[in-house]
Parts: C-alpha cells; sequence; structure tokens
C-alpha cells in the first residue's frame, strides 16, 4: 500500500497541480529515504527544473523534470511503499500532515511539495532518463495497458506452480498490484487464491482479469482505498474502501454466499481474506 489505484490518483492529481511548476530548491530531513542522490547534491541537481509531467508505473510515481521544453534531463521516482505520501502545500496542509516530512521541494510560486513518510520504508530517487528505463524495464505488465489481456496474463503466469494470488502480486510479472487488489480479484472471480497459477483455465483467466480490471478502474474512480495511511496529493483519503468485499473483512459474512469469510497468512506471508465455499 499503496498500490496501483492509489498511485495513480497521487500521479494524476500532482499533473492537475504542479505540471509546469518550477522547481527552485530542495531541504531533505530524512535522507534515509533518499536513492541514487546524495542528500547534498539533491537540491543543486533539481533546482531551475520545471515538472514537465507526472504519471505513474507500477506502485512508482514519476516526476519528469527538464531544464528546457524539449528534453527531460531527470526523473524524480517516489516508492511510497506502506506509509509514503506526496502532498501539495500552499499553505493550507492540515498540521498534522507537516509531520513525518521527509523531503520538501520548494516551488517557485511559493508553495511546497512535500515526501511524508510516518516509517520511512518508501524512497525518493533521482535517476537519469537511461538509468530509469532499466529500472522500470524490470517490472511487469502493466494491468490496464491495451497490452494486458487475458491472454497475456495467461502467458505471463500461465506454467507457475506458485498460489495464484502471490503470482499477482510479484512486480516483475504484473505491475502495480498487491494485497488489496489481488485478495479482492481472487475473490470477485470465485477463484481460491491459493489454487496454483497454471491451474486455471482459460475462462478462468478471463473472469480473473475482467475482475481485476474493472477492481483497478472502479478503485480510481473513487481516488483508492484508504484504511489508515494513504492520502491523495491533498491530503484527503480515498473511497474505494466500502466496495471491498474481502479484504480486511476476515470473520465478517461472505457478501455473495453469506457464509463466513476466512482470513489466512499461510498463502504468501500476507493476510490473504477469502470464501472456503465459494471460491474454488
Amino acid at each position: 500500500m499503496p498500490e496501483l489505484p492509489e498511485t495513480e490518483t497521487i500521479a494524476r492529481d500532482l499533473e492537475a497541480l504542479i505540471g509546469g511548476a518550477q522547481i527552485v530548491g530542495a531541504r531533505v530531513m530524512r535522507p534515509d529515504v533518499l536513492r541514487e542522490i546524495e542528500p547534498e547534491r539533491l537540491g543543486a541537481s533539481i533546482a531551475g527544473t520545471r515538472v514537465r509531467c507526472v504519471w505513474r508505473r507500477a506502485k512508482l510515481i514519476v516526476l519528469d523534470l527538464a531544464r528546457d521544453e524539449e528534453r527531460v534531463s531527470t526523473h524524480l521516482v517516489v516508492q511510497p511503499r506502506f506509509t509514503g505520501a506526496l502532498l501539495v502545500d500552499d499553505g493550507t496542509l492540515d498540521a498534522e500532515l507537516r509531520e513525518y516530512l521527509c523531503v520538501t521541494l520548494r516551488l517557485a510560486d511559493g508553495r511546497a511539495l512535500h515526501y511524508r513518510d510516518v516509517r520511512r520504508l518508501g524512497t525518493v530517487a533521482l535517476m537519469t532518463p537511461a538509468r530509469f528505463a532499466e529500472y522500470a524495464g524490470a517490472l511487469g505488465l502493466e494491468p490496464l495497458d491495451a497490452t494486458s489481456t487475458p491472454e497475456a496474463l495467461r502467458a505471463v503466469f500461465g506454467s507457475s506452480v506458485r498460489p495464484i494470488k502471490a503470482a499477482l502480486m510479484d512486480q516483475a510479472l504484473l505491475a502495480g498490484v498487491g494485497n488489496i487488489y489481488a485478495t479482492e480479484a481472487c475473490w470477485v472471480a470465485g477463484i481460491d487464491p491459493s489454487r496454483a497459477a497454471n491451474s486455471l483455465t482459460p475462462h478462468e483467466w478471463t473472469v480473473l482479469h475482467t475482475a481485476l480490471v474493472r477492481l483497478l478502474r472502479d478503485s480510481i474512480a473513487a481516488r483508492g482505498t484508504s484504511f489508515r495511511d494513504y492520502r491523495d496529493a491533498t491530503g484527503a483519503r480515498g473511497g474505494f474502501v466500502s466496495q471491498l468485499r474481502a479484504y480486511g473483512r476476515a470473520g465478517l459474512p461472505c457478501a455473495r454466499c453469506g457464509r463466513r469469510l476466512v482470513g489466512t497468512d499461510a498463502i504468501d506471508g500476507r493476510m490473504t481474506v477469502f470464501c472456503p465455499w465459494c471460491q474454488r
């Protein structure tokens, strides 16, 4: 957490809020979150650049920075992981959200872009275009791209003996899906999350793909899922939690069959909630 819908929401917010803005400096309060750049060099490396665009790759938020209109000179790559957040501060940001700040970028218009991270498990990296291409090239299929089809998923996962839920969370195979949406997709598709990926039929791959794409799009429309820490770029919470049917609902009735949902960490070491009666 955040997963694809949450990072997509943040990236879209930032594109709308700070796209084209000029960066005039940076302050690093918690240098342990930085990667591929020294704390004392960050400010000088990005001062004078403009935010050409903001976009998402997998669970990453990518700010393309340029010193002119023609060429991206560097990428600021943020991986929020569990408690990270990128927040635009125009002076009205809640005081509690100004706690646990790790990095602050100062913008020419007087606003600031904060990277906040309570547990400091997320990262902020500065990469050249070549380095980012290498880094992103190790990531898997984007589930919302046109190239993501049931046949593509089957080709990626079809020979694997791993549990299907664990396979869906492998970022080298499928980018952006984590525990929340893998759990939900298996429930919606009626597939036991512990089943080996190579046991799914072509029809089940179609059902699973449809379920996953719909969940991700619906969550983006609801601006993501907030349980505790996730906030969008303005500090607001996501609204998809009310639509969850499995994740976080262990012990509650299954919305499909009415029997009790079961929670286990035996599949992949993460809490998986499923219905042992109607997920096969």
